[in-house]
């Protein structure tokens, strides 16, 4: 049994409640959790409680908190000098384009739109696909999270809060179940995948009968979903999609920002599938941590002209510095490590899933793993999926108390995302706290704390 952790400590409270005087009250907090610093999948807070870190800054910190390299690069960097906007060149920012076009998912030469975050990405997306189709519509999937600002919201799914008051949004998203296998919204017919089920459902059903495919601009999908609930498609949703965009000559955009950058043990998740879109939206785990995503497209796509699209921070020398330097070191080291562990701990939690009935399902590839809870006293009651919200959020927060950090997605999963430098004995022991933490709130176990900081 883990030691439980006093949280939160003196400090933190101290700090929390400056928080709550100070900053917007619209960001959603785990649990009070004060970080003072870290190391790899370590991390401390400000009273000195130690933690591993599967959450990894909702898969950012790709290459663990303040990799030496990284932070080096970063240095270095700020001594040269910290900016010089859009307006100029820089070397550094030269340099990642040409190791993201290194990289990137397709055989066509790729040409990057650096920007600040994921949801800029998306939107640079979004802009791009309609000035080069000159075509308006799009489509995008039910549950899925693409960001926050005003275009990218008029895709994001996921849940209703997050369009709550923000009425009308960007016009012209037509939304559309996404394949969860799990989950099936859609009839099958005998012995066909479920992926291609869907395909079949956007070409008859939507662009047969109320959006005419002329119209469509871009097919906007997050390659496995993140924030609705770490899903992995079928295996014949990618090649059908392809398909179907080729057809009737729509773009298709993977938005990668969770999924990209060596997360699944590959550079891209669409790489699994043997597919290769038109443009890729990335930011998260680019940079290590530092605010940097990136628009990257086939060159062909990108035709339009100057001015058309900028940004002040586009290419920012700190995180082109780190964002270079995190690709040097998940290519030499961390993708074969991500893919390792990603099948060590898919092997653990099967086993887990054996033994604990609130385990509906367990899924994912390489680092970037779900595990979905649902309402189930034995094994032999868990067929009927009835997620459980409340034990799911028991499970974090017990596990915060004995010094694991997660963090859930959907309304029943628990994302199992750390580093991707992250070491066979820190996954163990992590996973072995995840279990008593399930065990714990299996037995109706409550916290002593909860979310949002309070």
């Amino acid at each position: 049994m883990n030691t439980i952790l006093n949280l939160p400590g003196p400090k933190a409270r101290a700090i929390l409640e400056r928080d709550h005087a100070v900053i917007s009250p619209s960001y959603a907090r785990a649990y009070p959790f004060v970080m003072d610093h870290g190391r790899g999948t370590d991390v401390w807070d400000v009273d000195g409680n130690h933690f591993l870190d599967f959450a990894a800054g909702i898969a950012v910190t790709s290459t663990g908190h303040s990799h030496p390299q990284v932070v080096k690069a970063i240095q270095q960097q700020a001594e040269a000098f910290i900016h010089i906007s859009s307006d100029y060149y820089h070397e550094p920012w030269v340099t990642l384009g040409e190791k993201l076009n290194q990289i990137a998912p397709f055989e066509e030469q790729a040409v990057s739109f650096m920007t600040n975050s994921g949801t800029e990405s998306v939107e640079a997306a979004i802009k791009l696909a309609r000035y080069h189709t000159g075509a308006s519509q799009f489509i995008g999937f039910l549950g899925a999270f693409h960001g926050r600002s005003m275009g990218s919201l008029s895709f994001t799914a996921s849940k209703p809060h997050y369009h709550e008051g923000f009425y009308p949004l960007m016009n012209g998203v037509t939304h559309v179940p996404y394949p969860n296998p799990y989950r099936p919204i859609l009839a099958c017919r005998p012995g066909q995948d479920y992926g291609e089920a869907v395909v079949e459902y956007i070409e008859h059903q939507i662009l047969g009968q109320t959006l005419p495919h002329r119209e469509v601009a871009g097919i906007l999908v997050e390659t496995i979903q993140g924030e609705g609930g770490y899903i992995v498609p079928p295996p014949g949703f990618y090649p059908a999609l392809r398909r179907l965009c080729d057809q009737y000559d729509i773009l298709l955009i993977v938005d990668e920002v969770q999924s990209g950058m060596g997360r699944t043990g590959k550079w891209w998740a669409i790489e699994h599938f043997g597919v290769e879109p038109d443009i890729v939206c990335a930011g998260k785990g680019i940079a290590s941590g530092m605010p940097l995503g990136a628009m990257i497209a086939r060159k062909s796509v990108v035709t339009w002209p100057l001015g058309s699209h900028g940004n002040t921070y586009g290419g920012n020398p700190l995180a082109c510095a780190a964002a270079s330097n995190t690709i040097d070191l998940i290519e030499k080291q961390y993708l074969k490590n991500a893919a390792e562990m990603g099948d060590l701990a898919l092997d653990i939690l099967n086993e887990m899933m054996a033994r604990h009935p609130s385990i509906g399902d367990v899924r994912g590839m390489g680092l970037m793993i779900g595990v979905e809870f649902v309402k189930a006293k034995d094994i032999a009651a868990r067929h009927t999926k009835e997620p459980d919200a409340d034990l799911r959020e028991r499970v974090v927060y017990l596990a915060f108390e004995r010094g694991l950090l997660t963090l859930g997605c959907g309304k029943n999963t628990i994302r199992i995302s750390p580093p991707l430098s992250i070491t066979r004995t820190e996954l163990e022991e992590g996973l072995h706290i995840f279990e008593e933490a399930i065990t714990l709130a299996e037995k109706g176990a409550q916290p002593h704390v909860s979310g949002n900081g309070h």
